[in-house]
């Protein structure tokens, strides 16, 4: 009775792992695709009118129907009733219906075509004819619907108009890990159409004035502003998105040397970066608030012909950087300290420009007190009425 009862036991498990293996091997008719049904290729078929096939899409008003071809079209130019040649489109034994894409977009074919006399389908299927499989064109992109769909025609241009659901409603570039890192240089492309979906409000929910939203981007809240462009179905929801690591704080650096995030898109560096990069040290202090780079040999070197050491070439190539934090608020910067003649003689001030600066040019010093180059320049003869060939006005002027 007891080994009844195992075989009986042992005969149900054979036959449940081979119903499993039965199922697990078969093949899955979601993935079935019309490549896997018919042999065809639009490239081949380059040239012949495209209503010849999809003989239904004139009078088409929307896309539940599908509109593939059906044999009696392949009839015009084939001999579809020679049995012995099925092969050369159907695959061995493979006579099922060609499969119809669910549509995700509401579209009019006889609107366009009659109304709108887009008669040539090539307009909207742009590269069809170089490939084998229409889904392997994509289909129409949206760069072809925005010619008309924009806010310069009356065609409608909400996306619910077109797309039945806007859930992740994304091209494929923007779907990579490091899009969020690289989207500016995507931007900055010739050929780039962000304005087709996002216009100037959807960039300054992130990138706004500095001052802004430093309540909320403090050195422990390190969080992007909110976005109500985070469409569900048509429905604009707030998400408030984290930009950093939570580990940020320790590889912030390595960004900011490599300038490959704009740090003052989000944050203002002459107050944010105090916050934790102070004489006084704390946690994040480091080394205090002076910049390694400062602390080399010769950094400010002083002298005529001394070329004024590191700092003068930093800041010819970087003059921003240091005006992130010698600065006071739009006032005259640090440089001032050191680069100001106020004797009007030359040779004997730290040189801030290149020789004959400027000495063709008409500019405002000559009218106008409030020049700026009287901010460094403030001897008793630099003013608009100086007398040629003294003092600042010496520099350019001889005496008469």
């Amino acid at each position: 009775m007891k080994i009844k009862y195992i075989y009986i036991v042992l005969s149900l498990v054979v036959v449940s792992f081979l119903a499993i293996a039965a199922v697990s091997s078969a093949p899955s008719a979601e993935k079935k695709t019309n490549k896997d049904i018919i042999k065809f290729s639009h490239k081949k078929h380059e040239g012949v009118d495209c209503i010849a096939c999809h003989k239904d899409v004139p009078n088409s008003t929307s896309l539940d129907k599908g509109l593939l071809p059906e044999m009696a079209a392949c009839g015009d130019c084939h001999d579809v009733s020679d049995d012995k040649n099925c092969t050369m489109c159907h695959y061995k034994d493979q006579y099922e219906p060609l499969v119809n894409k669910q549509p995700s977009v509401y579209f009019n074919h006889k609107f366009h075509i009659t109304d709108q006399k887009q008669e040539d389908c090539l307009t909207c299927h742009k590269g069809i004819s170089e490939v084998n499989y229409g889904f392997e064109s994509k289909g129409p992109q949206m760069n072809a619907c925005y010619t008309c769909h924009n806010n310069k025609t009356k065609a409608a241009e909400y996306c619910e108009s077109c797309h039945i659901s806007t859930v992740n409603l994304l091209p494929d570039n923007h779907k990579t890990a490091s899009f969020k890192k690289n989207h500016k240089i995507l931007a900055k492309d010739k050929n780039a159409n962000c304005a087709m979906c996002h216009d100037n409000e959807f960039c300054e929910a992130c990138h706004v004035a500095t001052t802004a939203i430093s309540a909320k981007n403090t050195k422990s809240d390190f969080f992007a502003p909110y976005s109500t462009y985070n469409l569900i179905d048509g429905v604009k929801q707030q998400k408030l998105d984290r930009v950093h690591d939570l580990n940020y704080v320790y590889t912030h650096g390595i960004d900011l040397k490599g300038k490959t995030s704009e740090c003052k898109t989000c944050h203002n560096d002459e107050t944010f970066c105090v916050e934790c990069h102070n004489s006084k040290g704390g946690d994040y202090a480091m080394s205090g608030f002076t910049p390694t780079s400062h602390k080399v040999v010769n950094f400010v070197t002083i002298g005529v012909g001394t070329g004024g050491g590191e700092h003068a070439i930093l800041a010819r190539r970087d003059i921003e950087s240091c005006a992130s934090c010698h600065d006071v608020q739009g006032g005259d910067p640090n440089c001032i300290l050191c680069h100001v003649d106020n004797t009007g003689v030359k040779g004997t001030h730290p040189k801030t420009h290149a020789k004959n600066f400027m000495r063709d040019v008409h500019g405002d010093w000559h009218t106008d007190e409030g020049s700026v180059c009287y901010n460094c320049h403030t001897d008793a003869n630099a003013r608009p009425s100086g007398i040629a060939g003294v003092g600042f006005c010496g520099y350019c002027h001889s005496r008469k």
